[in-house]
């Protein structure tokens, strides 16, 4: 079980899209939940993320201000898993 940074809510590890941040400093999207980084977890759904950039979840997870560049790019990744 992982908690969403968005909603709170603790849902299986199966069910929830891990943000990753690599060893560049990078974030990216892990669907998979496998690649190697600091992680914090997110539902599939566009509504969670706007909550956790609204309060600060990732920012809280991840101990550091995060870009508003990767939120845009956050959100279309999670606008193309949304359509799949």
């Amino acid at each position: 079980m992982r908690k969403c940074v968005g909603c709170g809510e603790m849902k299986p590890k199966k069910e929830m899209i891990r943000v990753l941040r690599t060893m560049e400093d990078d974030f990216v999207l892990d669907a998979t939940g496998k690649k190697n980084g600091r992680g914090a977890y997110l539902c599939r759904s566009q509504e969670c993320l706007e909550k956790a950039v609204k309060s600060k979840g990732l920012e809280r997870s991840f101990k550091q201000t995060i870009p508003e560049e990767v939120y845009e790019r956050l959100k279309r990744e999670m606008s193309e898993i949304d359509s799949e």
